[in-house]
């Protein structure tokens, strides 16, 4: 008798194993425009609807000055019904105006700070030092303005946390709870970060500091997730840097469960696979950081991921504008070319004075 399987998950690895989707690069015949203009309207309507823009009713809460970064803290409205904290960094003691970078946090109790530099406490310092992960601090620091806010569900917007102290989610996670919230309102947790990036974007390019006219935008990880989306939803950016988020979704996703709700889309893999999706930025500049000794996106399946990218980025005629930073590290910012490419792209990038 045929062995019976009585796994689930080894059900879902095995359909994973066979899946082919429907605008995955390699299978597609007709060259890349006519790759991409299929395909970027079937991805981006997985998004489900998007909240509504408001006013931002920005409030200047506090400005402070933290090892030679200037440092501001406001509270603005992202979307009906909810608002965010978001942080500004100035470079130095100019008045700019400076190239903006969105500064998008990954997955960690902290949220925002530690991209930020705010080093209150020995775990944040800690968490900076394991990912060298305040390239919100170091960026600024070499002539960039950078802006970050929490995602919905982390920093304070996490509703275990001071105020909220909400605790029936009974430790599950947050990102896989509000994924379910938002589907069943036709959302995705992702249309509604980006919304909220989108408008704390918006903000920002109102500051007579930010040369709105150059926006970057740049994340680890999860960050990388919201990174991809924000280049790909909004055309202000002009260069993105994807930090240690290249794999497959096969493996990274369904084999390992590397993945939350915060991630993904109905029927995205139906579409693209994870390279397919990056590929879709191009001719976009694209930065991507790859730790060889990642141990969460594992070296050798995000370098397959980047040879793909890099495919598509030569069949649209401009293999130039993609990068690597191939660092020897775990899983974090390499930064070793983050300030010369966004400097290419961007302008900007000289040491502000002190």
């Amino acid at each position: 008798m045929k062995s019976k399987n009585l796994s689930p998950l080894k059900m879902f690895m095995a359909m994973a194993a066979g899946h082919r989707p429907k605008f995955h690069f390699a299978d597609w015949k007709d060259g890349f425009p006519a790759w991409q203009a299929a395909a970027r309207p079937e991805v981006l309507a997985t998004l489900g609807r998007w909240p509504e823009r408001v006013a931002p009713e920005a409030h200047l809460v506090a400005e402070w000055e933290d090892r030679g970064i200037r440092k501001r803290r406001y509270l603005l409205d992202v979307a009906p019904h909810i608002s965010a904290s978001l942080q500004v960094n100035l470079p130095g003691k100019d008045t700019g105006p400076w190239p903006a970078l969105l500064c998008w946090h990954g997955h960690g109790a902290h949220g925002k700070d530690p991209v930020m530099g705010n080093a209150t406490s020995a775990a944040i310092r800690q968490n900076i030092v394991d990912h060298n992960y305040d390239y919100g601090h170091q960026m600024a620091g070499k002539g960039f303005l950078t802006y970050a806010i929490d995602w919905i569900g982390c920093g304070e917007r996490n509703d275990n946390h001071k105020p909220h102290f909400f605790h029936h989610n009974h430790g599950r996670d947050w990102c896989n709870l509000y994924y379910l919230h938002a589907t069943m309102l036709g959302m995705t947790s992702l249309s509604i970060n980006l919304a909220h990036g989108r408008a704390a974007t918006d903000f920002v390019s109102t500051l007579p500091e930010a040369d709105a006219s150059n926006l970057g935008v740049m994340g680890l990880s999860g960050g990388g997730t919201m990174t991809l989306w924000t280049a790909l939803t909004d055309s202000r950016f002009r260069a993105a840097e994807i930090i240690c988020y290249s794999d497959l979704w096969e493996l990274f996703g369904i084999r390992d469960m590397n993945y939350c709700g915060m991630q993904v889309a109905p029927g995205l893999y139906s579409l693209v696979d994870l390279p397919d999706l990056q590929g879709l930025l191009a001719p976009l500049p694209l930065l991507v950081d790859i730790g060889a000794g990642d141990s969460c996106f594992h070296v050798d399946n995000a370098t397959e991921c980047f040879r793909q990218v890099q495919a598509i980025y030569q069949a649209s005629g401009h293999p130039e504008n993609i990068e690597r930073d191939l660092f020897p590290g775990e899983h974090g910012w390499g930064g070793n070319l983050s300030e010369a490419f966004f400097t290419k792209h961007l302008g900007g990038g000289a040491s502000p004075s002190r």
